[in-house]
């Protein structure tokens, strides 16, 4: 779950993480470039295809945003399911995140244990609560997820 908020952080441009050395930095700059890249190429695609081009243009700013910050927290939105099955895809059957944390009420949640997942991997008519995320953490300011760590450690 950590990994995965970090990967959350790195993609909204919210990592506070600098790097320890003058290689970590330039890795972690150029690692920013390319995903100032990729969102742009994302912007201009999304703005100038589609019905919902000049409304697109508006919420983000007519590209005034060279970082592309709310593209990315959008983008971040729509797939961090993705993300979350791309992680977990070679977990085993049974293998369980670490908290309960599937369920409607927190006093019956369970552990995701259907390869890290909440459900039985099965669709449900009327329902989308197959494959969910058991997580937020990658809502969880970074410093504060740091300081859980941390004190794991003591």
């Amino acid at each position: 779950a950590r990994s995965f908020a970090d990967i959350g952080d790195i993609i909204r441009g919210k990592d506070l993480y600098l790097g320890d050395n003058r290689k970590d930095r330039e890795q972690r700059k150029q690692l920013e470039e390319s995903l100032k890249t990729i969102f742009g190429n994302i912007y201009k695609d999304v703005t100038s295809s589609g019905s919902n081009g000049q409304a697109l243009k508006t919420r983000y700013k007519d590209g005034k945003d060279p970082n592309f910050f709310q593209l990315r927290e959008d983008w971040w939105t729509e797939n961090r399911e993705t993300v979350w099955k791309a992680i977990t895809c070679a977990a085993k059957v049974g293998d369980t995140y670490f908290r309960a944390t599937c369920g409607s009420n927190e006093n019956s949640a369970t552990q995701a244990s259907h390869q890290c997942r909440c459900g039985d991997g099965k669709s449900k008519v009327g329902t989308n609560d197959t494959d969910q995320v058991p997580t937020y953490f990658d809502y969880v300011p970074q410093y504060l997820r740091w300081f859980e760590e941390w004190a794991e450690d003591l």
